[in-house]
């Protein structure tokens, strides 16, 4: 079935934004299950993050083989075959919490994921192309509102359902008197609070993947690749598209830059000595502020400025907001770790136009390069983690105190966002551009 280029079909657009709903639920609950399952598992900071590294890399081990399977049986049916894939991991979380197994929680968490990257690799490019090329970033702000408006619900539900008196639970846990078996009894029962929210949501899954398979949703492939001028040789490779490549490296620092803003930011804020109860709201705040620049980008995409125009500011901003969170203490440090969240809200959206610009038949692989680039929230954050460890032992080997170290290490560390937002400004000025016809 072919969409008209001029027209957005509504019916689509309404099923697709729920799919990234689901998946920004599911993508920004790791902001609570980071600083949950460091206490729970008894983890440092490193470790911790590889809550997110177990998350994101399974968008490198699955977005070939997503490309494939989108291949053979459509956009539809892959959709549909992440939901349950998300819903299988989910259900993984019940033994790993009988056990309190990290790795086990690892496994589940990895297997959402590789659910996530086959839907991911299915609606971005598919909102892209339903649609004018030059709205789509518009379409797809508006796909990032119901991301970011799940993350905020799922950040703020499960902080409380797995954050919640979890200082009271540390300073039992640090009793010199607790015994061993007292011990293990406080960290099971933590962990078995994460089995009645993982069921419900492999339910939701479930229910969603069957939704699926039946929605009215056409057929829809990229426009065609531009044609070969005589004494051109047609391109056989989508590594002959430099501005692609370039775009998957842009996109690879905009998420770890977006995921250390988002996963980071409770922890950070623990770290400064601000109480749970304030804290595990953090991550609302940064996907409250993606929200509002969304809604800006929806109205002012593209009649007022262009995608590569917003890709420039959401640059500057993030080296600002960046400087603003060294050159801060307390609570304006953590507002500023908040901020990114409007440099990072239309980052994405302008990305994916300009990267799979002119790819026609290539566009499913080119989307499967850009969902590779997710990867880069499993290894810029776990960077930062290990930073943070290694700068906090350095300080204790000085002598500082325990608190001030912790404070002061994870606070300095997040010098790492410069040249993320560095390689996102080139891709906006230039790097977008690279190897198209003028």
């Amino acid at each position: 079935m072919s969409v008209d280029a001029k027209k957005t079909p509504i019916v689509p657009v309404v099923i697709i934004a729920s799919l990234f709903f689901i998946f920004g639920f599911v993508t920004w609950i790791n902001g609570s299950l980071i600083p949950f399952m460091k206490s729970v598992c008894e983890l440092t900071d490193t470790q911790a993050y590889l809550v997110a590294t177990a998350s994101y890399i399974s968008f490198v081990v699955m977005a070939i083989p997503a490309s494939m399977i989108l291949k053979k049986i459509g956009y539809k049916n892959g959709m549909s075959v992440g939901l349950f894939l998300m819903a299988l991991g989910a259900l993984v979380f019940i033994p790993a919490a009988a056990s309190r197994t990290y790795l086990l929680f690892l496994v589940g968490i990895f297997i959402q994921g590789a659910g996530m990257t086959i839907l991911q690799t299915a609606s971005n490019p598919y909102i892209t192309i339903l649609g004018p090329i030059e709205s789509a970033a518009k379409r797809i702000s508006i796909m990032g509102i119901c991301n970011k408006i799940a993350g905020m619900l799922g950040s703020v539900i499960f902080g409380f359902l797995l954050l919640d008196g979890m200082k009271e639970v540390k300073k039992k846990l640090e009793d010199v008197g607790i015994t061993p078996k007292d011990k293990q009894q406080i960290l099971d029962t933590m962990a078995d609070s994460v089995v009645t929210p993982y069921l419900v949501m492999a339910g939701a899954l479930i229910l969603l993947a069957v939704l699926i398979r039946y929605a009215p949703l056409p057929d829809i492939e990229g426009a065609p690749a531009a044609e070969v001028a005589e004494g051109e040789t047609a391109k056989t490779s989508i590594f002959q598209y430099p501005h692609l490549l370039l775009g998957v490296l842009a996109l690879f620092a905009y998420v770890g830059a977006e995921v250390i803003a988002g996963d980071t930011i409770i922890n950070y804020g623990l770290s400064l000595g601000i109480p749970e109860n304030e804290a595990s709201f953090f991550t609302s705040f940064t996907l409250g502020a993606m929200v509002c620049t969304y809604l800006l980008g929806v109205f002012l995409i593209p009649k007022v400025i262009s995608q590569g125009t917003a890709l420039k500011l959401s640059a500057v901003l993030g080296l600002v907001f960046t400087a603003g969170i060294l050159m801060t203490t307390g609570y304006n440090s953590v507002y500023c770790v908040a901020a990114l969240g409007i440099a990072n809200a239309l980052v994405w959206p302008a990305i994916w136009p300009l990267a799979i610009n002119g790819l026609g038949n290539f566009t499913k692989t080119g989307a499967a390069l850009l969902i590779m680039a997710i990867s880069g929230g499993a290894i810029i954050p776990p960077l930062y983690g290990a930073m943070v460890d290694s700068k906090k032992q350095a300080l204790l080997a000085e002598g500082v105190d325990k608190v001030t170290a912790a404070a002061d290490s994870a606070h300095g560390q997040y010098w790492i966002l410069f040249p993320c937002y560095l390689i996102i400004l080139y891709y906006a000025i230039a790097g977008h551009k690279v190897g198209l016809k003028k």
